[in-house]
């Protein structure tokens, strides 16, 4: 992101831009009005990363012009939310104030939440000892006077949590309260409030929904846990293990019974459910016991295989979230042959920068 152009003043004309690029990128397709999710115009952001650097006495947030890649001060990031804006300067005068935990610092990520909770990385070119860890739980102590927060020490080989690496969103959606924990480096969606707005979009796509639900890359449970109250069952796959394991804490945290998360590829289930290979991570679970008439795929931002789309268009109803218009281009010109695209979203998940986030849904013809 160049900083400069981070312009609340001018927030519609960038997301106005990113729809009129939608529309004509898609308008091959037919597809019904676009509708267009925005953004807080600033403070909308739950993540940000920083490097340090060290001026004489002096110790500051920097980031790099992605364009000009000059170093850039950062005091206050209007990107980021208040929470994070809140405790940088303090935090940062903390920091500069200690001689073991300012040396070899030149890394500092923020994660938080709407609800309070924050986790912040230290990253060091040092190991870290005991008399790191007193001055970290001694600045921590300071600042919890004031901020629910959490510490994570980051070296070569070496991390240390002072005491939790997560931390748990709490959301209202569709009317109902849902807990999600996040764990440091593992993927969540930075921008909440739009989140919630996909989250509200899934669930009024699917609200009649009969049957089950199939969902690939569904990482720390986010839509599985919002879409259960419109199917009778819940079968998510995720990879990532960390992802796994958060999907399964928030799945007790929320109390739901109707998700089942087993950890797979996309490509790896494309194989199981084509009777193509056994797997062991199947064991206890008949894929036979699902009926599955809606699929919710969200891939990376490579999109889906060529056999996974084959195997997705076996389904009478598809939601594709996607990251990437142009991969998301070519699977919609394959479901093309086979759905009608009923509602088609944009979602500024990223203000100020050419990314942009999709949502389609489609039914088969």
């Amino acid at each position: 992101m160049s900083l400069q152009f981070v312009d609340p003043d001018n927030y519609e004309k960038q997301l106005n831009a990113k729809k009129t690029q939608f529309n004509e990128q898609f308008a091959t397709f037919n597809l019904p009005t676009l509708e267009c999710f925005a953004s807080p115009k600033q403070n909308y952001r739950m993540r940000s990363e920083f490097r340090v650097w060290h001026d004489g006495d002096d110790l500051y947030y920097i980031m790099f012009d992605k364009e000009t890649k000059q170093k850039i001060r950062v005091d206050q990031f209007l990107p980021a939310g208040m929470l994070i804006n809140n405790l940088m300067p303090k935090l940062i005068t903390l920091l500069k104030s200690s001689d073991i935990l300012r040396r070899k610092l030149f890394q500092v990520d923020f994660l938080s939440t709407l609800s309070g909770q924050v986790v912040v990385s230290l990253l060091y070119h040092k190991q870290l000892d005991d008399q790191w860890l007193s001055e970290v739980n001694r600045i921590k102590s300071e600042l919890s006077n004031e901020f629910n927060i959490h510490f994570i020490g980051r070296a070569k080989k070496q991390k240390i949590l002072v005491d939790q690496n997560y931390v748990v969103e709490k959301l209202n959606v569709d009317g109902q309260v849902l807990f999600y924990q996040q764990i440091e480096n593992s993927f969540t969606q930075p921008n909440t409030e739009v989140s919630i707005k996909m989250l509200e979009w899934a669930i009024d796509c699917t609200r009649d929904s009969q049957g089950d639900l199939l969902e690939l890359y569904c990482g720390n449970g986010n839509f599985s846990l919002a879409l259960a109250k419109n199917f009778n069952k819940v079968l998510a796959t995720e990879i990532a293990k960390p992802s796994v394991h958060s999907a399964q804490f928030n799945i007790a945290k929320n109390n739901i019974d109707n998700v089942t998360i087993i950890r797979m590829s996309a490509e790896e289930f494309t194989q199981a459910i084509n009777g193509e290979r056994e797997f062991n991570r199947l064991e206890g679970i008949n894929l036979n016991d699902y009926q599955c008439n809606t699929i919710f795929v969200d891939p990376p931002r490579a999109g889906l295989d060529d056999e996974t789309v084959k195997m997705v268009q076996n389904y009478e109803n598809i939601l594709y979230i996607s990251c990437n218009p142009d991969t998301l281009y070519n699977n919609l010109e394959v479901f093309n042959q086979t759905h009608e695209v009923k509602r088609f979203a944009l979602f500024d998940q990223f203000p100020y920068t050419h990314h942009t986030e999709a949502g389609v849904y489609l039914v088969k013809r």
